[in-house]
């Protein structure tokens, strides 16, 4: 792991880090550009897939690499201490591509029948209404903030089934409509625009009832070690605010040493007048360098805890578990958590957001009138982590009150 001070921890020289390095560089000469268009640049995209992000989750049996949390991390890490909004783009598209692992065979085959690249997208909240029909669903509704929509070749997007509840349906490019409705402040290139989908009909094959994809059995008999309850995976939102605080401090450091370098030439202030503190400097940067490695070990121990996930082997088949784990032969794996350690995890991506959080502001604050410009990184990161911050899955009340239920037992 990469320290803030830029000590090494354990190694993380693996291929995907490797690219993501490469690819965050990149990233970072697009970022002014992408702000102003509201969306990421294709070749950022193009080396994001080609970086091996959008394999990463995927299953071996379809040509994906089966990757680990802890590696898909530190690499969306990497992305994001040049853009926030490309590392947040890349983290989703992994993540939902292990959520696409939860369909059942016919429509995998159907996602990844041009290979396991597919840059996926996807919306879990509700917001649409799938009818029944014979073989499949007729697929309804508006869908907003779905982030790099521009460049998706498949959503997965909700809706309630009448008398049945919600399921998650896969859609291919030219299903969906895009509306231009995304104009923040923060995370302004992740262009997540409002998606509307008209009377498309899906086939039964390429949906998953939504429970199974949340508690992990879906994919339970297809790649039993990423069949990862939803709470579990927190850190897809918060890595990209890590990378993201990373890059602020690295930008705040530049301007920092040259202003103590030139404080220490200059003449003794005027008696009466605000003279330069050298404590002040070294105060923000050893509480940053700290803060960031509180938030990278509460996030590396939540993926670690991810990759640790293996499953105990549960009743047959016809079990009530749903009828998309029937589709398939072999015992249904159960839970591989307790409830009280997937809380854990959404308490620690939580915390340690907010904990970059008080770093970004930090750093805005420190690095003073002079590195605030609209031209310096740190700005952006700031209002990056803040927007990132403002994610639902990474409200620390939410997972305070989730965690404090299953550690009291009431």
């Amino acid at each position: 792991m990469s320290r803030a001070d830029g000590t090494d921890g354990a190694s993380a020289a693996d291929g995907l880090v490797s690219a993501a390095r490469s690819v965050g560089r990149e990233a970072a000469r697009c970022a002014a550009a992408a702000e102003t268009a509201r969306r990421l640049d294709p070749d950022v995209v193009k080396a994001v897939v080609a970086a091996g992000f959008a394999r990463h989750l995927v299953p071996a049996a379809h040509g994906g690499d089966e990757g680990t949390f802890l590696e898909l991390g530190r690499a969306v890490s990497a992305v994001g201490e040049g853009c926030t909004a490309t590392a947040w783009c890349a983290s989703l598209a992994a993540h939902i591509g292990r959520m696409a692992a939860h369909l059942p065979e016919e429509g995998r085959r159907a996602v990844w029948a041009e290979g396991p690249d597919a840059f996926l997208v996807a919306s879990l909240t509700p917001l649409g209404t799938a009818r029944p029909v014979p073989g499949g669903y007729r697929l309804s509704g508006t869908w907003p903030f779905v982030s790099a929509i521009d460049h998706a070749d498949w959503a997965l997007l909700a809706a309630q089934v009448p008398g049945q509840g919600p399921r998650v349906l896969a859609v291919p490019r030219g299903t969906w409509r895009t509306e231009d409705t995304w104009h923040n402040v923060g995370m302004a290139a992740t262009g997540s625009h409002t998606v509307t989908v008209t009377d498309a009909t899906v086939p039964a094959a390429r949906t998953v009832a939504r429970d199974d994809l949340f508690t992990g059995r879906g994919a339970a008999r297809i790649v039993p070690r990423l069949a990862v309850p939803m709470q579990a995976t927190t850190m897809m939102f918060a890595v990209p605010a890590l990378g993201a605080a990373k890059g602020a401090f690295a930008a705040w450091r530049q301007h920092a040493e040259r202003k103590i370098r030139a404080a220490a030439g200059a003449p003794a202030a005027l008696p009466g007048m605000p003279s330069f503190n050298r404590v002040t400097w070294d105060t923000t940067l050893a509480r940053t360098a700290t803060g960031i490695d509180a938030a990278e070990l509460l996030l590396e121990r939540a993926a670690e805890t991810a990759d640790s996930f293996r499953p105990t082997p549960a009743p047959t088949p016809g079990t009530g578990l749903g009828p998309d784990l029937d589709l398939d032969l072999g015992p249904a794996p159960g839970p591989g958590f307790t409830p009280l350690e997937t809380m854990r995890i959404w308490r620690d991506c939580a915390v340690a957001t907010d904990l970059l959080v008080g770093v970004a502001d930090r750093l805005f604050r420190a690095v003073g009138t002079g590195g605030q410009s609209s031209a310096s990184p740190v700005q952006r990161f700031w209002r990056d982590i803040n927007s990132v911050a403002g994610h639902q899955a990474l409200q620390v009340e939410s997972a305070a009150t989730a965690y404090a239920h299953q550690a009291l037992g009431f």
